[in-house]
């Protein structure tokens, strides 16, 4: 097509809510606009871009032997309160009743109604493993939608789902399905990191993965050791500090002495002759106009 037939409704100024770069971006080159609170419409080029993506995602899911299909949007709640999860989500559910007052929810994910297919459908382990995936949009009556795309009430989204006859099948593919995603990412040039996760309203037993774009606008917080590789979101993240067996201060009584003009570590091993690793440094900071306490070991282990 010709450029001067492409419909591109470009914009000089965009909204004063649009905070993050990336949305005033999208608006501006007529990639997207909004119809509502966290509801936005693709424009041609928006929707170029989501193909493309899609395509990577089709080419990387197909290489491990997933298959896709596709799901309905609209889910009956019964299958959610079976679950747990219809109470789970709260208000972040959109609920709405049919003609008849039954009770339906639209799809945040599609857990139950995908093991409902297989639990009728898979009959022998011979059949397994098998993973399934999807390419469809998801709604959350988020609360606050924000920064455009990143946080909305209706958006694209890939979900996977393997079945196995045994944990170590479940493994083989959980790696199979981390590699990739992380191809994936590369391959659309996001900086990002692995990182032990929480499963949250998903589920789930054993370790869990999410993938961390890193950008200033984020919610999340990630610790990570780029020397060992290690990367974790700030609830579940782990110190490499061994533990200290209370064994240790059981049989030395308390003593309450004066420091005076000793402000480092180093200052009270070299003049009282403690070790390192039986001191601890409190620091105090202003934290948002609220003081909060630091405590830092002398040395690791």
């Amino acid at each position: 097509m010709r450029q001067k037939h492409l419909f591109i409704p470009s914009l000089r100024e965009v909204p004063a809510e649009a905070e993050a770069e990336s949305h005033r971006l999208l608006l501006k080159g007529g990639f997207i606009r909004q119809l509502a609170s966290g509801v936005y419409s693709y424009l041609p080029l928006g929707l170029r871009v989501l193909h493309r993506m899609e395509s990577i995602i089709r080419e990387e899911m197909e290489r491990t032997g997933a298959q896709e299909l596709r799901l309905p949007a609209v889910q009956p709640a019964e299958s959610l309160q079976q679950s747990g999860r219809y109470a789970l989500y709260g208000p972040e559910l959109f609920r709405l009743d049919d003609r008849h007052q039954r009770e339906f929810a639209l799809g945040p994910t599609h857990e139950e109604v995908i093991t409902s297919i297989v639990r009728d459908e898979i009959h022998s382990y011979r059949q397994l493993p098998v993973v399934l995936y999807q390419i469809s949009t998801k709604y959350r009556d988020e609360r606050r939608p924000r920064f455009g795309l990143v946080r909305g009430r209706e958006f694209l989204m890939k979900d996977a789902y393997s079945f196995t006859a045994d944990w170590e099948g479940l493994d083989r593919v959980y790696r199979a399905m981390q590699g990739a995603y992380e191809r994936i990412f590369t391959r659309c040039g996001l900086d990002f990191r692995t990182v032990e996760a929480d499963a949250g309203a998903i589920g789930g037993e054993g370790g869990t993965h999410e993938f961390m774009a890193l950008a200033d606008i984020g919610e999340d917080t990630v610790v990570a050791c780029e020397g060992r590789g290690y990367a974790a979101n700030l609830e579940l993240a782990e110190t490499g500090f061994a533990p200290v067996s209370p064994k240790a201060a059981q049989d030395v009584p308390v003593e309450k002495f004066a420091t005076p003009g000793t402000r480092t570590i180093e200052e009270l091993t070299d003049t009282y002759g403690f070790s390192a690793r039986e001191l601890i440094k409190t620091l105090i900071y202003l934290a948002d106009g609220s003081p909060v306490a630091v405590l830092v070991r002398g040395t690791a282990p």
